[in-house]
């Protein structure tokens, strides 16, 4: 077992999405994805994130096992070109492929081929490069396991030639089951050469040797692990030549006065407006937070002395001019602007609101005297009538009992002062008529 010197890169929703970009980004109806040489060592994922997919690169990386595509039903192009893979395998799901380009990839395995019989759309079938592509009759045993077959290696399968390989195919799976065996039996012996060079590796590299020049002079045969082996050497090479610069450590900002005073603080580097509400009695921060920003990624905590909102880690801190009561004390954003509101009710005094709405109520009811109403003081109401009411102008008014004392009496006839006014004359009342007080005057 190789033990892994370096992090071989994983299929993220990042890498895909960075890769989508001719799709704005979106992975989940992408029909074309290029993840060629990205040093992928397992496919996963894109089964479950891209069900559109129709054509996938994956050429050029250290894939060495065919897995989670079964479920592109829709993938008509697959590239698995220069590859650690060594057997043909769980492509069956994959009703639309026409077209698998397996080039340069250390497919022995040929038997394995006969799992792409139910793919009754595949055209085309790349294998060059491969050590079945070195088998004889191995074109024969191709064309005759895969009948739907048009092109076999970039070349046309013509009928002669189909005929001619099913006459012969006993014989030919014959020869080619054979060879298959025999580099069975050379694969086992290439993996335990690899693993036995691995743990020489491990011993020199304890006792502090050089390990650069004896590995370009070794000569090994050319292999999955030889070749996980070389970019591992040159993944270390690169990391020793070019070390990643260390990240400074973030800075750590004092918060507090020696004698424990609040800083204020903005590294948010966010506007915001502190404003003494007297009416209410509060204090009101308002904090220009960006519109379009998670409220999930907003803290705000008010203490009775300073005020802290932590904006994507980031700290804004304000000392405040008063105490507030923190448990009276609200946040809201706005849905329009989101900017970050914060009411911090004070906590001594009284609002000016409340204070001028009880006096005004309070003094008109001190300065009114209580009076009682009986039945020895009417209140009388009289009508007057001018010289308009001939055009069909009536004038009603209510007249104050005052003014029946400057009219002369009861019926002394309206106004003073006023010629054109007549008294009009009251009806008396009935002999059980009780003047009551709650009823309003007619007006």
């Amino acid at each position: 077992v190789l033990n892994k010197l370096f992090h071989m890169v994983q299929i993220t929703e990042d890498l895909v999405r960075r890769r989508a970009e001719h799709n704005e980004c979106q992975i989940s109806t992408l029909e074309e994805l290029s993840l060629h040489q990205q040093d992928i060592e397992k496919i996963e994922h894109l089964d479950k994130w891209c069900r559109d997919l129709k054509i996938l690169y994956l050429q050029s990386n250290l894939i060495g096992k065919i897995e989670n595509v079964g479920r592109l039903k829709k993938l008509e192009y697959l590239n698995l070109a220069l590859n650690n893979i060594e057997r043909v395998e769980n492509l069956e799901g994959c009703e639309s492929l026409a077209k698998l380009d397996l080039t340069v990839n250390f497919i022995g395995d040929i038997l394995s081929l006969a799992s792409l019989t139910g793919l009754v759309n595949l055209r085309e079938l790349y294998l060059t490069g491969n050590p079945c592509a070195q088998f004889e009759s191995y074109r024969d045993f191709v064309i005759c396991t895969l009948p739907q077959l048009k092109y076999l290696d970039g070349e046309e399968i013509s009928r002669s030639e189909r005929i001619k390989a099913e006459q012969n195919y006993p014989f030919i799976y014959e020869r080619t089951r054979q060879a298959q065996a025999d580099w069975a039996r050379q694969r086992e012996v290439e993996r335990q050469e690899a693993a036995e060079r691995q743990r020489e590796r491990e011993k020199l590299k304890a006792a502090g040797a050089g390990l650069d020049e004896q590995f370009m002079q070794e000569k090994v045969p050319y292999t999955p692990e030889s070749r996980i082996e070389t970019h591992e050497f040159m993944q270390e090479k690169r990391r020793r030549e070019n070390p990643e610069p260390e990240k400074p450590a973030p800075k750590q900002h004092p918060l507090f006065f020696p004698d424990g005073r609040p800083y204020n603080i903005n590294e948010a580097k966010l506007d915001f407006t502190l404003t003494d509400d007297e009416e209410n009695n509060a204090y009101i921060l308002d904090v220009a937070v960006f519109k379009h920003m998670d409220t999930s990624l907003i803290d705000c905590d008010v203490q009775p002395q300073y005020i802290r909102v932590t904006v994507k880690g980031r700290l804004l801190q304000l000392a405040l001019p008063g105490e507030v009561r923190t448990d009276e004390s609200s946040a809201v954003r706005s849905a329009t602007t989101g900017h970050l509101l914060v009411t911090m009710p004070k906590a001594h005094g009284e609002p000016l609101r409340k204070s001028a709405a009880s006096a005004a109520v309070a003094k008109p009811a001190a300065a009114v005297p209580p009076t009682t109403k009986t039945e020895s003081q009417p209140r009388h109401a009289y009508l007057e009538v001018d010289e308009s009411s001939r055009r069909g102008v009536v004038d009603l008014r209510v007249v104050p009992p005052e003014a029946d004392k400057v009219s002369g009496g009861k019926n002394g006839g309206g106004f003073a002062g006023r010629s054109t006014t007549k008294a009009a004359v009251e009806r008396p009342n009935s002999p059980g008529f009780v003047d009551d007080p709650d009823v309003p005057p007619l007006i």
